[in-house]
């Protein structure tokens, strides 16, 4: 038998939500790898030298035979819940094409990752409903397959996560539907991953099913609850009989319009309760799943370190968020980003940006800086009579003012915390990238607002950062290209 650490491994889904986060673990546990995506050079600045992207599609049967040639396992983590109504025939025609292709090639297992579903019940809905079809087509073509089935996964981006924070944040009382109460066993995406890094090894003939979730059952409106209160919110819920899962993803559309289309089938899902039945998951790995309260810390602490080290001017080009006079809005985070050109090198580029603050200043506005300043002090907060520990040199967690540096990578990025007083949390992030013969300058203000207080100070108070934050971009341009502070 091989050994272990030498089998090749696939991943399809390897740009999405699980497989992002599954690739860099696994490479991190020395397997040799390889990714299937539509578009592999999304995936080109994550890979090392011993793994590998193949351009690949499940739905073009061709393209598979290159993609498993040689794998030992296989992890199938697609799915089509935004092609539209047809989804369901689609992933059922992904899943075929894949089994047959696997099979062909000798793929020894597939680790496949669906949902947690009584598929007995007569009112299961399509989307869980097409989830259990997969399981089965991939099993009917003769390779292994370990399925897991999961209830909401929590975790910093994820759906049903970035569903509920939006949700609370905006909406002091909400009316609910009866499909709030249906009891779920939500389990936080790092347990997700154990199970399926574990399964790689897994001891067993034949094919398996395994039923995993968390510590506890509750609620989505259990969920929201949870949430309020580790917020700080105070959150009213009503419930009322008649709000259908149609009539709720017309009204999700006008709260969260940026996760409506998926939102909607994610909300007939919710139709029937989701968990565990089956602990068989407990009795053959060696993990114990977290509670609620547990995923959500986790998660809470997470997104600050994942959301201020993404690359918005990635995210800001790549996807169609909607759109308002006060910046772009992704979930319930406001983006508000802009960029310069300058003839300046990186290092010379990057030199302004690193001095800002203290006695250097904010570059635009000084007075209407310390006037924040003054109405923070009022507030109880820190103002800007801190400075800074020296004029030339930052580390992470120096004060820089009403700031605080997060992230110092020169000449590439400055990330700054806001340590004033505000009803949210605030970062602003400098990136600088070499462009031709000098560099482009990407300056980006971070809002995550709290409740309706929140979101009326930041657009309350929008023209006025506008106003600033351009003017101290193109006042760093210029002191780039003079080399000296302005």
């Amino acid at each position: 038998m091989s050994n272990p650490k030498n089998r090749l491994v696939l991943i399809t889904g390897a740009t999405g939500y699980v497989g992002g986060r599954l690739a860099p673990q696994l490479i991190a546990r020395g397997k040799r790898l390889r990714c299937l995506a539509r578009c592999p050079e999304a995936l080109a600045d994550r890979l090392v030298a011993y793994s590998e992207a193949v351009q690949g599609d499940v739905l073009d049967a061709p393209s598979l035979d290159r993609a498993l040639a040689g794998v030992d396992t296989a992890y199938y983590l697609v799915h089509s819940l935004g092609t539209g109504n047809d989804f369901e025939a689609t992933e059922t025609e992904a899943a075929r094409n894949f089994a047959v292709a696997a099979k062909t090639a000798g793929v020894r297992r597939v680790i496949y990752l669906g949902g947690l579903c009584d598929e007995e019940r007569l009112d299961l809905s399509p989307h869980l409903r097409s989830r259990c079809r997969v399981g089965e087509v991939l099993r009917e073509y003769g390779v292994q397959t370990v399925e897991f089935r999961a209830s909401v996964i929590l975790g910093s981006g994820s759906l049903s996560f970035e569903l509920i924070r939006a949700l609370v944040q905006r909406l002091p009382m909400m009316i609910t539907p009866k499909w709030v109460s249906v009891q779920a066993q939500p389990i936080a995406i790092s347990d997700v991953l154990e199970y399926l890094i574990a399964a790689l090894d897994l001891e067993v003939m034949g094919h398996r099913t395994y039923e995993i979730g968390g510590l506890d059952q509750m609620s989505y409106g259990d969920l929201m609850r949870e949430y309020a209160r580790m917020r700080g919110l105070r959150r009213w819920m009503i419930a009322v009989p008649v709000l259908t899962p149609r009539l709720s993803s017309l009204w999700l559309n006008l709260v969260t319009p940026v996760y409506a289309r998926i939102g909607r089938k994610l909300i007939d899902s919710i139709t029937s309760p989701s968990v565990v039945r089956d602990d068989a998951a407990l009795r053959d790995f060696d993990i114990r799943p977290m509670s609620v309260h547990e995923a959500l810390e986790q998660t809470l602490r997470n997104e600050d370190r994942e959301f201020v080290e993404t690359h918005w001017a990635g995210a800001l080009s790549s996807v169609e968020p909607m759109r308002s006079w006060g910046g772009v809005t992704f979930g319930s985070r406001i983006v508000d980003s802009r960029d310069v050109r300058t003839a300046a090198p990186p290092e010379e580029a990057f030199a302004p940006v690193k001095r800002i603050g203290g006695a250097t200043g904010w570059y635009y506005g000084n007075w209407l800086w310390r006037l924040r300043g003054f109405v923070d002090r009022l507030l109880g907060g820190v103002g800007m009579g801190r400075g800074r520990r020296d004029s030339e040199s930052l580390r992470v967690g120096d004060v820089l003012d009403c700031w605080r540096v997060d992230s110092y990578d020169p000449p590439r990025r400055l990330t700054l915390a806001a340590e004033m007083k505000l009803p949210g949390r605030a970062w602003l992030q400098f990136d600088v990238e070499s462009d031709g013969d000098g560099s482009r300058i990407r300056q980006t203000a971070l809002y995550d607002p709290v409740g309706l207080s929140g979101l009326l100070y930041w657009y309350l108070l929008y023209p006025i950062h506008k106003l600033v934050f351009a003017g101290m971009l193109r006042n760093i341009a210029r002191a780039a290209e003079q080399g000296t502070p302005p």
